[in-house]
């Protein structure tokens, strides 16, 4: 009777711990326990469909979303095109890169090619003519890559990363001959043991010269340039501070500069939860940020506006993915905003698309958005496993 006693006291034990643990920290208890979760409603069943608001998303007149690819259990999440204009996806998931031509132009992917395999949770992924640069959790690889056949051939690593953590993705770009890499950091707010984390780095195209672009970045999974070659990124702030607090933000990243992390978040905010009386006057030293998103709503990918999918008005806007909250009491995000941008700042962020989450149920996450060449916009979902196309009515 004493063994069952004791047995029933430590299962309580493990049991209501990590309950009451996720109640007071904003956890959702699927998040711990994803077993006990009901199963979730398909998204698919949705679409396609237009801007009725009986259907889960609601999106602007004049243009239609359908589902471009379903890729079942592979969980999309970097978006590139090929130099003949094919979409190149990673599915970090299932270490892959795939392929997805639309010959017949239906705006349907034909079939799902499989580009590479076996590789360690592939992110970022950047064309330079017939080269492909894939960003794994510890290295970046370039590879020959020959759209005939879609297939990545004679690997060469050009940089080695720091592996793992608590942010793995590894996310990279190509702009005037340069390569970017944006490394986040191992932690939620530490000092950290290797410069090249919580930072983009930069380097030639072969790896070589190696430095930090900008440091003080906890976790900016996705950054892009401007026509004017701005380099702009999203950024998570920091968890369990509760609801309300860090906001997650849009900064415009500079060359030398210093985004805070640790010590700070927000507008110059000192981060008094962390080595408190320690470096008191550092924030006063960093960067603010272009725009203040709620907190835990994770903004990822971005991109700007250059579609006649929009009118004249609103070329060179900023539409931003809002992939959904973890570690808040109410379910924030889970959808794509856009921003007016001018000169050093944006506007408000103002609902595109919603309808992600439906009845406090999380339907799809957005990840990355990119345009192709004729102006269809693609919207990678890694809850969903699926990419989405927004195309005229």
């Amino acid at each position: 009777m004493k063994k069952l006693i004791a047995w029933v006291t430590v299962l309580g034990i493990l049991t209501l711990g990590p309950l009451y643990f996720a109640k007071t920290r904003g956890i959702r208890i699927s998040t711990l326990f994803p077993w006990l979760s009901f199963p979730r409603k398909s998204i698919k069943q949705y679409l396609p469909q237009g801007y009725q608001s009986n259907y889960p998303f609601r999106i602007p007149k004049g243009v239609q979303m359908r589902i471009f690819a379903d890729l079942g259990s592979g969980l999309p999440r970097v978006m590139a095109f090929d130099p003949q204009g094919v979409l190149i996806v990673s599915l970090t998931n299932k270490g892959k890169v795939v392929a997805l031509p639309d010959v017949d132009k239906n705006k349907s992917a034909d079939e799902v090619i499989e580009v590479l395999s076996g590789l360690n949770r592939p992110h970022g992924l950047a064309f330079d003519g017939y080269k492909l640069y894939v960003a794994e959790t510890n290295r970046v690889v370039r590879y020959d890559y020959s759209p005939a056949d879609f297939s990545a051939s004679n690997p060469e690593v050009v940089l080695e990363l720091p592996s793992g953590g608590r942010h793995f993705t590894r996310t990279i770009r190509i702009y005037n001959n340069k390569l970017y890499t944006s490394v986040g950091s191992s932690c939620d707010v530490c000092l950290e043991n290797d410069w090249r984390r919580a930072s983009i780095l930069v380097s030639d195209l072969d790896g070589s010269n190696l430095k930090t672009f900008a440091s003080g970045l906890r976790n900016t999974v996705f950054f892009t340039f401007d026509s004017s070659g701005r380099m702009w990124g999203t950024e998570m702030g920091r968890d369990f501070l509760g609801d309300n607090l860090p906001p997650d933000e849009l900064n415009i990243i500079e060359e030398g500069k210093d985004y805070g992390w640790p010590y700070c978040y927000g507008d110059k905010i000192r981060d008094t939860k962390f080595k408190t009386g320690e470096q008191t006057t550092y924030c006063l030293e960093t960067q603010s940020p272009a725009y203040n998103f709620p907190a835990h709503v994770a903004p990822l990918g971005l991109t700007f506006i250059d579609s006649k999918l929009f009118g004249p008005q609103e070329q060179g806007n900023l539409l931003v993915d809002l992939h959904g909250s973890w570690n808040a009491s109410n379910l924030v995000g889970y959808k794509i905003v856009k921003l007016s941008v001018f000169a050093g700042g944006t506007s408000e962020a103002k609902d595109f698309i919603t309808g992600f989450l439906r009845d406090e149920e999380v339907l799809g996450r957005p990840v990355d958005l990119i345009f192709d060449e004729d102006g269809n916009l693609y919207i990678s979902d890694d809850e969903a496993g699926l990419i989405y196309i927004i195309i005229r009515d």
